[in-house]
């Protein structure tokens, strides 16, 4: 049998997965409109309230859409489809997949022939985000509770831990962009790229902030995304 990233299995698979993830929100918003019923809030607040919601999650779907588009090229369009269905992220996602195939000798800029390098690719994208989904429900009141007591004791000190404690996420995925620095010129289109679109979010937190323009809010995060994707198209064949 040949090995085929985009089989009718893996695409059963993938099926099951969605159906199963629009089936927890389907129940969870029967749920809720049970509650507020029950809470006597008024039938215009509850459809206001799922409208506006259902709209502002066009935005983030669309990067996410955009994310599997991506992923695709390389891992078929199942996997990537079932991973940002449930607990993902591009940023996350792409450098796990990165990060197994160097293991194993292969590069992600081309479709993964090889089943094994693929297997690896999906264990590793698999177990990195278990934890995740295993210590929120078990630590998440623990978690809440030690960081409201540092901000209790010391509101300066908490804002700092939990601004460091953030910023050491984000470190982990900044070795990715400063790694090929020392290529020459098109080493640095990653680190163009990143300043491009810390600058899409600085426009949008000033129309935010300055201009009190409220629902950029929720579009600020999709419009770096897509801005930082179209400009690295633009620098990429600018640079060469």
């Amino acid at each position: 049998m040949n090995f085929n990233l985009n089989s009718g299995f893996l695409f059963l698979v993938a099926f099951i997965v969605v159906v199963f993830v629009l089936a927890q929100s389907f129940f969870f918003l029967i749920k809720a409109v049970r509650q507020a019923k029950k809470m006597k809030l008024s039938p215009d607040v509850v459809k206001s309230t799922i409208l506006s919601s259902a709209v502002f999650t066009i935005a983030p779907a669309i990067s996410i859409l955009l994310g599997v588009i991506s992923l695709s090229k390389f891992l078929g369009l199942p996997l990537p489809w079932i991973r940002l269905s449930i607990l993902g992220a591009l940023t996350y996602e792409l450098t796990a997949a990165a990060s197994a195939a160097a293991s194993v000798g292969v590069v992600v800029t081309e479709q993964i022939t090889d089943p094994k390098a693929f297997t690896t690719i999906v264990w590793v994208m698999t177990i990195g985000i278990i934890p995740s989904v295993v210590l929120i429900p078990l630590f998440l009141k623990k978690i809440q509770g030690g960081i409201v007591r540092v901000k209790n004791k010391d509101l300066k000190w908490g804002d700092l831990f939990i601004t460091a404690i953030f910023l050491g996420m984000i470190s982990a995925f900044l070795g990715v962009v400063f790694a090929e620095i020392r290529s020459g010129l098109q080493g640095w289109i990653p680190v163009f790229v990143l300043l491009f679109s810390a600058l899409i979010m600085m426009i949008c937190g000033l129309l935010l902030k300055k201009y009190k323009v409220k629902w950029i809010e929720d579009y600020a995060l999709p419009f770096s995304i897509l801005g930082a994707m179209a400009f690295s198209i633009f620098i990429t064949n600018l640079i060469g």
